[in-house]
Formats: C-alpha cells, structure tokens, sequence
C-alpha cells in the first residue's frame, strides 16, 4: 500500500503544522492596550461579557445574599427549644458566611465599574430568596433550606451564562456556589436530625 504524501517517515524532521493564527497576542500589543486604556481598570480588552449584564446579576446575587443574612441572623435570636444551641450556632455561622458572599460580590462589581446596590428600599424585590420569618425551629430551618437550593438554581444559571466571557466572576461564583450547596446540606442533616428525635 503506498504512503500518504505528508506522512512523516520514523525519526524525520518533518515540521508540524503551524496554526494560522497565533494562540497569544504579542505581548507589544497587550502593552500598547494596557496604556492606552488605563482608566478602565481590571476590565480589558479580553473581557467578553456584557458588563451591564453582568453587573445586574451580581446586584441581584448582591441583595440575595442580605436578605440571606438577615433571615440567618433573626434565626439564631429567634432560636429555641432542646436543640437552639446547635441550630442557632450554625445560623449565625451561615449568617456570616453569606455575608462573606456579599462582600465579595460587591467588591466584583467596582471592579467591574459598576455600583453595589444596598439600597434598602426594593432590596426583598432584587432578591432571589425571600425572607421569610419561620415559626420554630423546624419552619425556620426549612425556610433557610428552600432559601439555599434557591440560591443554588440562581447561581449555576449565572455561571453557565457567563461561562469563560468573565473567568474572574464566574471562579467567585462557583465558590460562592460551593458554600451554598454546604449550606443546604448542612440545613439537610439538621432537618433530618430533628424529624428523627
């Protein structure tokens, strides 16, 4: 059988093909656009998102995570009953966590030249989880349950639509996405421990 024309013979020097179009750009040109466009700061040329966008959803993630707190936070003063120390332990741990989330995320939202929005007023309308106050323990544990898995949903829908436009929001989220998904199996075991007893 005979060869193919461009196959390369054992041991031959035979180049590799080169690709039509250069996998990094030249590094005068990324110089040349970083003083060109100092003003614009973190955000460069290789930012692919819609900003605008972008920024909306985090205001959004923003307000989520306050109301987060706030609802962990009446919990573990509203805990009681056999089990309140442990419960109320693990709220205000969640309470601050989610507040950790917020900070991050508004932080990312400078970044990207926009405005973190704390305004009160609306704040239970941007959010994605809604406050809801609980009776007892077991009310205010499945309430913080519904709260994360909704949290969950919201926030692998931004990562898959922000995908490697914005590398940088999408890696904050999904360790945002990670703790939350803790959250909710943490809040999981409680629920299961206390319908057991």
């Amino acid at each position: 059988m005979p060869k193919a024309k461009n196959q390369a013979k054992p041991g031959s020097t035979m180049a590799k093909p080169v690709p039509s179009e250069p996998l990094l750009t030249d590094i005068g040109i990324l110089r040349e656009r970083a003083r060109k466009h100092i003003m614009d700061g973190a955000v460069t040329a290789g930012y692919r998102a819609d900003r605008g966008t972008v920024i909306k959803l985090l205001n959004e993630a923003l307000a989520t995570e306050l109301v987060c707190v706030l609802r962990y936070k009446r919990h573990y003063f509203m805990a009681t009953g056999i089990n309140a120390d442990t419960v109320a332990a693990e709220f205000l741990l969640h309470a601050n966590e989610e507040q950790g989330h917020a900070d991050l995320i508004a932080a990312r939202i400078v970044q990207l030249q926009g405005e973190p929005d704390f305004n009160p007023e609306g704040l239970a309308t941007r959010s994605h989880a809604e406050y809801v106050e609980g009776d007892g323990l077991l009310d205010m544990i499945k309430e913080d349950l519904v709260a994360e898995r909704i949290a969950i949903d919201s926030y692998g829908e931004m990562i898959r639509y922000i995908g490697d436009k914005d590398v940088s929001t999408r890696r904050m989220l999904e360790d945002i996405l990670a703790m939350e998904e803790e959250h909710a199996n943490d809040l999981s075991s409680m629920l299961d421990g206390m319908r057991a007893s």
